[in-house]
Formats: C-alpha cells, structure tokens, sequence
C-alpha cells in the first residue's frame, strides 16, 4: 500500500470526476472494489430541492467502480477535507470513509483514499430506480450547483474520458441529449 507521507488521497466517482473543486499534484484513474456507483440519492440541495428532488450518485454495497484518484499535498489536507465535507455533508445523506483503491498506473499501486458512501438508512437514499423514474427525477431536477441534466451528462463525459462506459448513464444521457 503506497502512502505518501501525510499525504492525502481522494476518490471520485461523480461530479468530483470533473469538478474537484481543490489543488491536487497527482490525479490518476482509480478503481474501488466491493462498491459500485449508483444514481441512489435524491438531491435536495445541490441539483434539486426538497418540493423537485434530482438525482445524484452514490457508492453503493457490491461490485466495483471505477473513478478518479487524486492525491493532495499534505499541506492541504486539512483545508480539504473541510471543502469536502462542506460539499457533500450538506444534508448527511453521505458518509465519509476511508477505502482502499488501486489506481491505474503501470505500478498499480494501492492507496488509501477518503471517499463517501450512500447512507442506506438516510431518507435521500433512493436505492435501485428503474431507469424511466430516474429520467423524470433528473429531467425535473435544479439546484443550487445547476441543472440535474448537466450533472449526468458531465459525469457520463468523465466516463468516457477514463476509457469505459455505465450503461444505465450512458442511457440517461442519451434521453437527455
């Protein structure tokens, strides 16, 4: 397991893909074993409201997701992290952990790096939506980081820029083009 001393590593499997929103010296494709990315939360603030909930990401139990890996200096690590949780604690509906992700290099080697996970028990936690209630939840949904529409189709371009593709977000984006 690499770990640069102090150093802090990130996981990104949505809009952090695209938008980190901190400074970063390394950044390289990533996978996550045993969790899988999933359009399982009602957005209540940044890309819906309350009254028009969107839908956004989350890491869900079994599989596997592929995403982004960054690593952040270790004099910054503690004004990230603060960035992060004020990004993706708004409403509790994450938890913050810390899992072990292999990242795609020719050494592939292995770092710890923070990531949030679905609450399950959490009341945005949408679970599995059949792709024609996710369109209608993402077509309606605004918030105050923008439209939903924008949200899925700019990860599904962060898919494709790492060289695969998500087959139920690929469809979306498709309906949404």
């Amino acid at each position: 397991m690499e770990q640069q001393s102090g150093d802090l590593w990130v996981f990104g499997y949505g809009s952090l893909m695209w938008r980190p929103g901190f400074d970063c010296v390394e950044r390289w494709p990533a996978r996550l074993i045993g969790l899988h990315r999933s359009l399982c939360v009602y957005s209540h603030h940044h890309r819906g409201t309350p009254e028009k909930p969107g839908l956004v990401l989350g890491l869900d139990r079994g599989g596997a997701c592929r995403g982004m890996a960054f690593r952040v200096a270790a004099a910054y690590a503690e004004a990230t992290i603060a960035y992060l949780r004020e990004r993706e604690q708004v409403t509790s509906v994450y938890i913050e952990a810390w899992r072990n992700v292999t990242l795609e290099r020719p050494d592939g080697a292995r770092v710890r790096a923070l990531t949030y996970l679905v609450d399950r028990g959490h009341p945005q936690y949408a679970g599995r939506l059949d792709r024609e209630r996710q369109l209608h939840m993402v077509r309606q949904g605004h918030g105050h980081s923008g439209a939903n529409p924008d949200y899925v189709v700019n990860t599904v371009k962060a898919i494709e820029e790492l060289g695969f593709r998500d087959a139920d977000l690929h469809w979306l984006a498709a309906q949404l083009r």
